[in-house]
């Protein structure tokens, strides 16, 4: 066990040599002199930083037991991954915030295969694939480990105050994602968008993407130029399992399940936006996504959106995957006559009507028949876009 302990904690260490804090979303491009004093400032800063004191208060303690030790080394593992070796007292309530959202994303299963991705790519392939995340218990254990941490730290005046103290955990379920409420929607297409990780009309065609189609948003970000087809005279995305040579390398991608692989014909609302304005000599429609190392695109638009919808306030039960449940909730109250069989071919369910079978929606009359579900998408006047987005 402290072998296993041990080669968690040089984990650790080589985290802190790679990844560094980032606190600050949007900054101005440095100067080749601005850069010189930073990297100066930095050999000057010999302040404690997290591995240290972890080491000092919790490894080498020899009254803490195995689990203690054990929990912690996972606990400021997660922290130094997501944020670097910080020193402490550049820890504030703001970042103990922004990982406690990250945690609550992670998937139930992380840490537990071979192969794990970076926690941010990990959150953001829970989002893609709606896979099932850790509890709020796990989440509180972390948050518990971090706090017994920093009394330590506050006592000896190594930080002014704990920020991992005072937070509320519901350790009876998981955290139940559901879809926005009209004021949340309202504050967040009404608020501009910071970020310069991704312009704001990427981000435009995403948001619009989502309300008007409720993709995923692994689907809408794999989206390519070629799926994009018109069908017996109708606009549509085709989402599709495909392997592309990216950079040099083979890259697969498929949807969350077989269901996932189907039709949607383009709403008139983003056809009137310009959406098609997007499509370009590449291979992807949103051309200017990155693919992380771990092979999810649009990964640090993910992160990007996640700290825009922090910012303005949106709550934690709120996500981009909200987008998803407010279309289906819409579409499955709405007053037309439209069989539930095609909201099901629409969003890419497996069909709530399982007798019914599998249905080939490539035929102009299916496709005529999304059309329908689709148009059945009506939002209040506040949603409006500027056309050629």
């Amino acid at each position: 066990m402290r072998d296993q302990i041990a080669n968690l904690t040089s984990i650790i260490t080589n985290v802190s040599t790679t990844a560094q804090p980032e606190i600050v979303e949007d900054t101005q491009p440095l100067t080749p002199a601005t850069k010189a004093t930073q990297k100066l400032a930095q050999k000057r800063d010999t302040r404690p930083r997290l591995s240290e004191m972890a080491e000092r208060f919790v490894f080498s303690d020899q009254t803490k037991s195995i689990d203690t030790i054990k929990g912690t080394t996972s606990s400021v593992a997660l922290f130094t991954e997501a944020f670097g070796d910080m020193p402490v007292a550049d820890v504030t309530g703001k970042i103990a915030g922004e990982f406690r959202d990250l945690l609550s994303g992670l998937p139930a299963h992380h840490g537990k295969e071979k192969s794990t991705p970076p926690i941010r790519e990990a959150v953001a392939q829970a989002e893609e694939f709606e896979l099932d995340t850790v509890s709020g218990k796990t989440v509180k254990n972390h948050f518990s480990r971090m706090s017994a941490l920093w009394r330590h730290l506050v006592q000896r005046d190594y930080a002014a105050r704990n920020p991992f103290e005072g937070w509320k955990f519901d350790i009876t379920k998981k955290i139940e994602r559901r879809a926005w409420s009209e004021p949340e929607l309202q504050q967040l297409l009404s608020a501009p968008w910071t970020s310069r990780v991704t312009s704001e009309r990427t981000y435009q065609g995403i948001i619009q993407t989502a309300l008007y189609t409720g993709m995923r948003l692994g689907e809408i970000c794999n989206l390519r130029n070629k799926d994009v087809e018109i069908i017996d005279g109708i606009p549509c995305f085709h989402i599709q399992p495909h392997t592309e040579i990216v950079n040099g390398k083979q890259r697969n991608w498929s949807p969350k399940t077989a269901a996932g692989t189907r039709i949607v014909p383009i709403h008139s609302k983003l056809l009137e936006a310009g959406i098609l304005t997007f499509k370009n000599s590449g291979l992807y429609l949103f051309d200017e996504l990155t693919i992380a190392p771990h092979g999810v695109r649009g990964n640090e638009f993910a992160q990007a959106f996640s700290k825009f919808k922090r910012r303005i306030g949106t709550p934690e039960e709120v996500t981009f995957h909200s987008f998803r449940h407010l279309v289906s909730t819409k579409l499955r109250n709405q007053a037309n006559d439209i069989r539930e069989l095609w909201i099901d071919a629409l969003l890419g369910h497996e069909a709530t009507h399982r007798s019914q079978g599998t249905t080939n929606y490539m035929s102009g009359i299916e496709v005529k028949n999304l059309q329908r579900v689709v148009e059945a998408l009506i939002y209040p006047p506040f949603i409006h876009f500027t056309p050629s987005i």
